[in-house]
């Protein structure tokens, strides 16, 4: 079986609000192995990117001046993913900004869905995960999956990433638990629980910085982009 894990940055959150694709990263599995025949591209939106965006994936406008525009790869794209189940997080998302992009072209280009299965992680992570936190990085911690590198959201990074998280999830017995909450606890071992005492130092207050607080926006904004526009966490 072959299956191609799929991720996209854009201009924005809303692609009737006239937001482009700006990357697409794509690893390709064949029975369940990385094959390392991937696919990645930058592409030249037309359009000035909203700040927010820019906080989130580091993609500037004027890095992508000289890049191809949708329409000069969406022949190599489509055939790149024909035949494939696509494995995406939040594929509504995914799949929205796509067809979008197709249904701007002259011709009669398919739709995403008619050339390809599509399997949407976010879904069958809250299916097996219910009332738990289920974006990407709550994944990486739950499935030990290393994503030190992610400082910034690329495509074919976050592609990479959900491709271990994907395996990982479908690979056997997967260990319910609380984010957080160790195996030894779960299991009832380990060390018992370790009571603070009552005479300790007063813990140490620490306020976030400015930049703190910018990049803590800028993760909520991505928290409602891979959670279908919302995000709980906003006041």
């Amino acid at each position: 079986m072959r299956q191609i894990v799929l991720d996209t940055e854009t201009t924005g959150l809303e692609p009737s609000q006239g937001h482009r694709i700006i990357e697409i990263g794509c690893v390709e599995l064949v029975s369940r192995r990385l094959t390392g025949n991937n696919y990645h591209r930058y592409l030249q939106p037309d359009r000035e990117i909203d700040a927010g965006a820019i906080e989130v994936h580091g993609i500037t406008n004027e890095f992508l001046d000289d890049k191809p525009r949708f329409q000069d790869v969406v022949e190599e794209f489509v055939d790149y993913i024909r035949g494939a189940e696509l494995v995406i997080h939040n594929a509504a998302f995914d799949v929205g900004f796509l067809n979008a992009e197709l249904n701007r072209l002259d011709g009669d280009w398919p739709t995403v869905e008619s050339v390809s299965g599509v399997l949407d992680t976010l879904k069958m992570a809250r299916d097996m995960h219910p009332g738990q936190r289920n974006s990407l990085d709550a994944l990486c911690k739950r499935y030990d999956i290393d994503s030190s590198q992610r400082t910034l959201h690329g495509a074919l990074l976050d592609a990479e990433i959900l491709a271990d998280v994907y395996l990982a999830m479908t690979g056997g017995q997967v260990t319910l638990m609380l984010d957080g909450q160790s195996e030894s606890s779960e299991q009832g071992g380990g060390e018992a629980i370790r009571r603070l005492a009552a005479d300790r130092e007063p813990l140490t207050i620490l306020k976030p910085t400015e930049a703190e607080m910018e990049a803590h926006t800028a993760y909520l904004d991505l928290i409602r982009k891979k959670a279908d526009g919302t995000c709980l966490w906003e006041d």
